[in-house]
C-alpha cells in the first residue's frame, strides 16, 4: 500500500512510538487520525503533523470501552471518509512478581486489578479497535493494513505475567485476523520491539541502562524511528501478512 492520501489511525498517537510512527507516515503523505487518553499529548502530535501538510486529527477515548471505540472509529470513518490502515499501539505495564516469597513465606502476590488492567489494555483494546478498523474498511470496500504491537517479552519475561501474556495473544490474534481477512483484502502484522529508547529509560541510572545496552548484540537501545521504519515496510509489502517482525537488537530475554 502507498502511504500517500491514506487514511491510518494510530492508538496511543499522542506521544513516544506512536507519535514517531504518525510523523513517519505524514512524511509520506499519510493522513492521520491519533487516538490517546491525554488531550494535550494529542494536541501536540496534531500541531506536528499538520505542520508537514497532511490531515490530522485527534480523539479521545479509552480503547477498553466498547461504546467509546465504535462511537470513535464511525466519527473518524466520517470526518476523513474512509479508513486504510491502524496501528495498535496503545499499552501499559503494571510490572509485578506473579508471586514474591522469602524464606518460605510468600510476602506479595500479582493482583487481579494489575493483571486485568493489562490485559484490558493491551489486549481487549487491540480487539476492539482493530473489529471497528476491519468493519469499516470492509463495508467502504478498502482495501487496507492492521499492525499490533507485540513486544519480545512475549515469550515470557520475569515480573511481567500480564504484560507477556497480553503480548502473545495479540500475536495469536494477528495470525488469526490475517487468515479471516485476506479475503477483504486486509493484510495484518505485528511489531515486537525490544527495549526502544524513551523518556523513561532516558531517565534510568546510568547502571541499568548500561546493563540493558549490553544485553544487546547491536550494543544500544533502539530508537522510535526504527519501530516506525519497521511499520512503513509491513504498510507498503503487499505480500506480508500474518507474521510479527522482531526488532529487538538481536537481545536475549
Amino acid at each position: 500500500m502507498q502511504l500517500k492520501d491514506k487514511t491510518i489511525v494510530i492508538t496511543g498517537g499522542g506521544q513516544g512510538l506512536g507519535r514517531a510512527m504518525a510523523v513517519n507516515f505524514a512524511k509520506e503523505g499519510a493522513n492521520l487520525a491519533l487516538i490517546d487518553m491525554n488531550q494535550e499529548m494529542l494536541d501536540e502530535s496534531v500541531n506536528m503533523l499538520t505542520e508537514l501538510g497532511v490531515t490530522a486529527k485527534s480523539y479521545v477515548a479509552n480503547v477498553t470501552e466498547e461504546a467509546e471505540v465504535e462511537e470513535t472509529f464511525k466519527k473518524i470513518n466520517d470526518d476523513f471518509n474512509g479508513i486504510h490502515g491502524l496501528i495498535n499501539n496503545a499499552g501499559i505495564l503494571r510490572d509485578g512478581m506473579f508471586v514474591k516469597a522469602k524464606d518460605g513465606k510468600v510476602v506479595a502476590k500479582m493482583s487481579l486489578e494489575k493483571f486485568q488492567s493489562v490485559i484490558d489494555v493491551n489486549l481487549t483494546g487491540v480487539f476492539l479497535c482493530g473489529r471497528e478498523a476491519a468493519a469499516h474498511m470492509i463495508e467502504a470496500g478498502n482495501k487496507g493494513v492492521i499492525i499490533n504491537m507485540s513486544s519480545v517479552a512475549r515469550a515470557g519475561n520475569m515480573g511481567q505475567t500480564n504484560y507477556s501474556a497480553s503480548k502473545a495473544g495479540v500475536v495469536a490474534m494477528t495470525v488469526t485476523w490475517a487468515r479471516e481477512l485476506g479475503r477483504h483484502g486486509i493484510r495484518v502484522g505485528a511489531i515486537a520491539p525490544g527495549v526502544i529508547r524513551t523518556a523513561m529509560t532516558d531517565a534510568m541510572k546510568p547502571e541499568m541502562r548500561e546493563r540493558l545496552e549490553k544485553m544487546k548484540p547491536v550494543g544500544r537501545l533502539g530508537e522510535a524511528d526504527e519501530i516506525a521504519h519497521t511499520a512503513k515496510y509491513i504498510f507498503e509489502n503487499e505480500f506480508f501478512t500474518g507474521r510479527v517482525v522482531e526488532i529487538d537488537g538481536g537481545i536475549a530475554m
